[in-house]
């Protein structure tokens, strides 16, 4: 809060502003702080949960307590001074409320926590009809040990490229490669956009919405599940199979094929028993790379749901853990919740599946110091990876070893995961849940790393040779196809 003018002053002489440095990068949050100094005749009104703002422009604090405005002279020093008890307003460890995220499930392949799960290979973009190069030869690697902060100034690229690591953007050059069942979180910089069609919901019918279909319907919209007119007129084209042609018609399943996978494919006009299983690679060289994808999305979502009733008390449970009440996930609409309040269930709803990766694109913005602390709290303790895009240096220098720096369409990385060759000791999957009628249902638990070993050695010690092919085909699948390449080309050597 900045000085009264004087009586005289006409009504024009104050000023309003919720959350000014929302979405700003440092240097246009130091020009508004400037601004608002120099109004020596302006009393403006703030809402922010900007420490470092607040210090520096803020005369006087107007502190919400036991449902009455109390008002403290001095800036936020000041202020938690005259009440230490607000100390989280400095220290993201004092948060006084507690996130809890769900934790990854199994990813085949992968046994240690530097292994690549999603990569970008000298990418380069630009918009349609634009002639600016947004990204320029742009090569990333994250894991599941990763702690990534992404800077750089508004519309130096970063939201693009964290728009094409999801899928919501295709690249002009190069190539994104994720792990076939990798599950990804994403909460956008604007994150109402998530929810702003549905406002008339309640949190929990959102959620149950959202992922009626068995998998994420945002999943399903994203540009890499979206086929083009010519990617239909090239997969429509027919093929050879023992001297008769044939079209493809459907993808209806996928199997494990070595150090990848084969999907069956239903013909046009031909009975079930003509389905033929056909080999990855093969699939993509015919055109069928989105149809394989979308095969991939599913049962990557059917591995991250399977235990998971999507009924009202686990969903009202699960966003509890994202510090929304029950009484506003299930009882109150959208529209009537604060931004706070929406920022959480967007993210609640985001990591309903479980997943490998969280990205966050501007996550600090509404959220009040507490569940600012309590976010901090939840990633450090979170067992996936995570991409965070903030201009709050206190927050990403808290959490994360590794700094990414987007600046005139070029990438530039700093630092790296101090703890990059964990070992990974899968937890065993859940074996029961509990439906909506309250019954108990025993589920088959998906295999952990160490079950899979034992499975094996239970019929016999596996070989030098064998153990050492086993590792080396799981770890070539987490890498894709050129870990592929290499390993196959180690076999024929």
């Amino acid at each position: 809060m900045r000085p009264y003018p004087s009586p005289a002053r006409s009504a024009d002489a104050y000023g309003l502003q919720d959350e000014p440095t929302n979405h700003l990068d440092v240097k246009n949050v130091a020009w508004v702080e400037n601004f608002l100094i120099t109004l020596k005749d302006v009393t403006c009104m703030l809402v922010s949960h900007d420490s470092g703002f607040l210090d520096r422009v803020c005369t006087d604090i107007i502190h919400y307590e036991n449902r009455k405005l109390k008002r403290y002279r001095g800036n936020l020093s000041e202020f938690v001074k005259q009440k230490p008890e607000a100390r989280s307003y400095y220290e993201l460890s004092a948060a006084t409320i507690k996130f809890t995220f769900p934790e990854p499930g199994y990813l085949e392949g992968v046994k240690t926590k530097d292994k690549g799960i999603l990569k970008m290979s000298r990418v380069g973009f630009r918009y349609p009809g634009g002639d600016r190069q947004i990204l320029t030869g742009v090569s990333i690697y994250c894991s599941l040990s990763s702690r990534v902060a992404i800077h750089g100034a508004n519309g130096a690229g970063k939201s693009t490229m964290i728009k094409l690591l999801t899928g919501e953007l295709e690249p002009l050059e190069g190539t994104v490669w994720k792990h076939p069942n990798l599950r990804m979180a994403y909460v956008a910089q604007h994150a109402f956009h998530h929810i702003e069609e549905h406002l008339d919901k309640t949190p929990n019918q959102y959620i149950q919405w959202r992922y009626a279909l068995g998998e994420d319907r945002e999943e399903a919209e994203k540009v890499y599940r979206q086929v083009t007119k010519e990617e239909e007129e090239k997969m429509a084209q027919s093929i050879s199979i023992n001297g008769v042609k044939v079209v493809a018609e459907l993808l209806l399943g996928r199997r494990k094929l070595k150090n990848s996978y084969e999907y069956e494919v239903q013909w046009v006009g031909q009975p079930p028993d003509k389905n033929m299983w056909i080999p990855r690679a093969q699939l993509e060289a015919m055109g069928f790379g989105k149809m394989v994808q979308e095969v991939d999305a599913k049962e990557a979502a059917r591995l991250g749901l399977y235990a998971r009733p999507l009924t009202q008390a686990v969903i009202a449970k699960h966003l509890e853990d994202f510090g929304l009440e029950s009484e506003f996930s299930t009882h109150s609409l959208m529209a009537g919740l604060s931004g706070g309040q929406k920022v959480k269930v967007v993210l609640g709803a985001a990591m309903w599946n479980n997943p490998h990766m969280l990205i966050l694109d501007e996550p600090t913005n509404y959220l009040d110091r507490d569940s600012l602390g309590a976010l901090a709290g939840a990633i450090q303790e979170y067992g996936g990876g995570v991409l965070l895009i903030t201009h709050n240096n206190e927050f990403s220098s808290a959490l994360c070893q590794e700094k990414w720096t987007v600046a005139d369409g070029v990438l530039t990385a700093e630092g790296g995961n101090v703890s990059a060759r964990e070992k990974i000791e899968w937890k065993p999957e859940v074996d029961e849940v509990i439906d909506a009628l309250g019954n108990t249902i025993k589920v088959r638990a998906l295999p952990c790393a160490c079950a899979l070993h034992a499975a094996n050695t239970a019929a016999g010690p596996l070989s030098t040779d064998q153990e050492e092919a086993h590792q080396e085909g799981a770890e070539a699948e987490a890498e894709g196809p050129e870990g592929q390449n290499r390993a196959r080309g180690r076999r024929q050597h």
